[in-house]
């Protein structure tokens, strides 16, 4: 039996991010989702002034700047009791909604997609019609990605200023109103985004694909018309399943949802949070007390078990040459793996066609994906709905001066549901200054270590056991990894190196 050892470049994954696996006669046997890139923004928030956090924060991630803002402006809120008017949260779910979109047509057709143009699929029935949707820069489908996404972000520079790194949302509220001009020139944006999603990514209504509760359904719908099955959904649906994509990639069975859209009365979520019991198929009530984050295998000061954010620590302590192997931690669900992300979203929130497909193959590569596309249908409807209720509160205040001079000491959170999955923030004030803040984004959920226990992260659990037919060109590792969204802007490089490769007799 021969061993061969690949690392596998992925980069620009919160950093760089590489995979390192041990093949044994082609089978993937074990697996390191290796972090490369120490960042520290916990350490960097030590003892700074608590508003510091809505400018440092959103820079985490050059995407997801709008979660991360959202994220520490709730943890600010939280500490010191404030409840933001309706106005403002509104424009705060419409400005989160609108860059989770783009993020999910782009991950989508510029990202995923694109690998259906490798030369191996050449000789597919497909080929043709995937390369003229879906090739970089030249595919129809990809060119109106860039044109619709673009537009999708001009939503958020029209309620705060810029993108990314905006700065708009305040303990309390936002930092300027929303008025007609700007409702009419966001709802001019979305009908353009719907227009072009209705034709060229499902090539039928949103209203009709939003009403489909069954994956039998789905397939019907698809089939009977030509548009539908030429269209982006279509081309994805047909060649994911020709090339058994909803076979692979199946990972923990445990999902993890912090809810998206919230209601400005404080009654919750319109997609609700929860955890999803893969043991029992039950959908609970969120517990963030639960969360915790290992370092047994990661670059960090070591410490026993998995500790809650608040009284965890991001210490570097970098080890080359021992079992540890990434600066991501290992964030679990009291003992679980969880994998987050638009199917754990949607499954939680019980969308019925996700419940279905769930149920009836597990979680997988193309159902992950296809999740994502589910999502952005929703989106569009939801950010409609969202635009109307702006409009109804025009005239009502956009923020309630907090009238701190002082911040109270205390413990805080805030949760929100990224693009990428649950993100959330943690945050400490002692004697006006933080004193701890610990920062869990979906991708550390999603490409976690092993744990004090030994049990492997999401990422390389979904990898063991698979096929891998060509190490220098391991197109079933990228299928799988850029189906939980690693990257947004920038395409994750696979780079399989021969001299990276090591034989073991």
């Amino acid at each position: 039996m021969s061993r061969v050892t690949v690392d596998i470049d992925l980069n620009r994954v919160e950093g760089d991010l590489e995979f390192q696996v041990d093949l044994e006669d082609g089978i993937v046997v074990d697996a390191r989702c290796i972090g490369t890139l120490y960042r520290g923004f916990e350490q960097i928030m030590i003892g700074r002034a608590p508003r510091d956090a809505l400018v440092i924060t959103p820079r985490v991630c050059g995407i997801c700047g709008t979660a991360h803002l959202y994220a520490a402006t709730l943890a600010l809120e939280q500490i010191a009791n404030l409840t933001p008017p309706a106005h403002a949260v509104h424009v705060r779910n419409l400005c989160l909604m609108a860059e989770t979109l783009q993020s999910d047509l782009r991950q989508t057709f510029l990202f995923f997609t694109p690998d259906f143009c490798n030369a191996r699929y050449a000789g597919q029935p497909l080929a043709g019609a995937l390369n003229a949707a879906f090739l970089p820069l030249k595919g129809s489908v990809a060119r109106g990605t860039l044109k619709a996404t673009r537009d999708l972000l001009g939503i958020v520079a029209l309620f705060g200023g810029q993108w990314p790194h905006s700065t708009y949302m305040l303990p309390g509220g936002i930092s300027q109103p929303a008025n007609s001009r700007r409702v009419m020139d966001s709802r001019d944006i979305l009908a353009a985004v719907r227009g072009w999603f209705e034709q060229a990514v499902i090539g039928g209504s949103l209203d009709e694909w939003m009403a489909l509760d069954s994956g039998d359904a789905l397939f019907r719908w698809q089939a009977a018309d030509a548009a539908r099955a030429g269209s982006g959904l279509g081309l994805f649906n047909r060649f994911s399943r020709d090339i058994g994509l909803h076979l692979l990639g199946r990972g923990t069975p445990h999902l993890l949802s912090y809810g998206s859209v919230i209601r400005p009365d404080g009654s919750g979520h319109a997609l609700p949070a929860g955890f999803f019991n893969g043991d029992t198929q039950a959908v609970e009530a969120l517990d963030q007390a639960q969360i915790n984050e290992h370092v047994r295998h990661s670059w960090f000061l070591p410490y026993e078990g998995g500790r809650h954010p608040w009284q965890g620590e991001t210490i570097p302590d970098h080890l080359p040459g021992t079992d540890r192997y990434t600066w991501a931690k290992a964030p679990r669900y009291g003992d679980r793996v969880v994998q987050t992300g638009p199917l754990a979203e949607l499954r939680i929130a019980g969308d019925p066609l996700i419940t279905d497909l769930l149920a009836r193959e597990g979680d997988n590569t193309w159902l992950r994906q296809f999740a994502r596309l589910r999502r952005a249908g929703w989106l569009i409807q939801a950010m409609a709905e969202t635009l109307q209720s702006i409009k109804a509160c025009l005239s009502e205040p956009h923020y309630l001066d907090p009238g701190l001079d002082v911040w109270p000491d205390g413990e805080s959170y805030g949760l929100v549901e990224a693009a990428r999955g649950a993100l959330g923030h943690w945050l400490r004030i002692r004697n006006g200054v933080i004193e701890k803040y610990q920062i869990v984004t979906p991708t550390a959920w999603n490409a976690s270590p092993r744990d004090s226990a030994g049990r492997h992260g999401h990422w390389e659990q979904s990898i063991i056991g698979l096929p891998v037919p060509d190490p220098a060109n391991p197109l079933e590792i990228g299928h799988i990894v850029r189906s939980h969204d690693p990257c947004l802007v920038c395409t994750v490089h696979f780079i399989g190196r021969h001299d990276k490769t090591r034989f073991h007799v």
